[in-house]
């Protein structure tokens, strides 16, 4: 099974980009869910549905064709189907402190529900061998980060502190319940939090094959929009996920002569030179502005033309090497940069920002920096076996 996540800043397109891809990928013959984890879930507004219709059925996808279907998933039925009991005991909890029946199951939607959710049904549906590839129209960049994130914070909680806390409460809760304003969680709680556990178990290690699960990056020709699109690379890059292309959506198309357009032109020219260097080696696809709303299956269908060459596969693994990797050893950060064609002595280094630049003659790569490496400087490199290491210290 592959798994394709469309992700980036809201507005850009995302939605549209994956739906097309679902249909084209219909029309290979392959098994398709497209599936929405975008909170302002849109997916059945893309393909023109009547909404109303669309969400009175049950949590299960919705076909579209005999190949393609789709699932936006509703928090409301998942707390039902997943988190009864931990959400039951958040609701009592807050009611305790005076908030209104409604406003407490409203905020006992915790933040993580949606995106474990959505985890568990690809884990279910690669199990079960249901589809050949799922597409994610994942949620705007900081919550598409949590999504990603979500698996190895839940593992090391199992691991870490599941056990202990267990353990404790079940030793003193018939104390603690008599002399405590709310009552503590049961032992019921534990146990729904260990069967989402299981129903997650291996998502992880998915995520992070590059075989499998491959980020489309999608970004508009601005200079706002990009900076987001550079720092969802970077944070993609250090939870081990491969990004195997950025689309860069609504270019000006050329014909669009008019005066009026003229500084859209260069800035977006600017923009578009500036990602295909920031991203390189990852391809960079430019489509068009449409002159009209991408609206419903046909104008989907003209979009993936666009998108996609004749013949070219969307669910290719194209991408198997991430461009670098971050690391620590021994207390020291590192940035590991894969450079096939460079020799010592032609790399040049230098900090720019938040980014460390590599330059080879005339070629540059500039890499964002995770917060935690953003005030660091480097101040060693070696090129071993076509692998930049560069150490990162902090320089007094």
């Amino acid at each position: 099974m592959r798994i394709l996540l469309f992700s980036g800043k809201g507005g850009v397109g995302k939605t549209s980009l994956a739906a097309a891809t679902g249909l084209k990928l219909a029309q290979l013959k392959y098994r398709t869910l497209v599936m929405s984890i975008d909170p302002a879930h849109s997916l059945a507004d893309a393909f023109d549905l009547d909404t109303d219709l669309f969400h009175v059925q049950t949590a299960d996808p919705m076909p579209i064709n005999d190949r393609l279907s789709i699932q936006e998933l509703n928090i409301q039925r998942e707390i039902k189907r997943h988190w009864q009991e931990i959400s039951s005991y958040v609701s009592s909890v807050l009611r305790t402190t005076g908030i209104s029946g409604v406003e407490a199951e409203e905020l006992a939607i915790l933040p993580g529900m949606e995106e474990l959710s959505a985890m568990m049904y690809i884990n279910q549906y690669r199990r079960e061998k249901r589809y050949d590839v799922i597409v994610l129209d994942a949620a705007p960049t900081a919550e598409s980060m949590r999504f990603i994130s979500m698996p190895t914070t839940l593992d090391w909680y199992m691991k870490h502190i599941f056990p202990f806390q267990r353990n404790l409460l079940k030793a003193v809760r018939p104390i603690a319940n008599r002399v405590a304003p709310f009552e503590l969680p049961p032992d019921a709680y534990f146990g729904n939090i260990r069967d989402l556990f299981g129903k997650l178990e291996g998502v992880n290690a998915i995520m992070e094959d590059p075989q499998i699960t491959s980020v489309r990056l999608i970004t508009n020709p601005e200079k706002m929009v990009l900076r987001e699109t550079q720092r969802a690379f970077v944070y993609f890059s250090l939870h081990g996920l491969t990004v195997d292309a950025v689309i860069v959506n609504r270019v000006l198309p050329t014909e669009v002569m008019d005066a009026w357009f003229n500084e859209w032109h260069t800035s977006q020219n600017t923009m578009v030179h500036e990602i295909e260097e920031y991203f390189a080696p990852v391809p960079v696809k430019k489509v068009p502005l449409f002159a009209h709303e991408v609206l419903g299956k046909q104008r989907l269908e003209d979009l993936a033309r666009v998108l996609y060459a004749e013949g070219e596969d969307p669910s290719a693994v194209t991408r198997t090497e991430k461009p670098y990797t971050f690391g620590k050893q021994n207390g020291v950060y590192e940035i590991r940069v894969l450079l096939p064609f460079a020799t010592k002595g032609e790399v040049e280094l230098f900090k720019k920002g938040d980014e460390l630049v590599v330059q080879i003659g005339t070629f540059r790569r500039h890499i964002g920096l995770p917060r935690s490496m953003a005030a660091l400087l480097p101040s060693r490199a070696k090129l071993e076996s076509k692998v930049l290491t560069v150490e990162m210290k902090e320089i007094p």
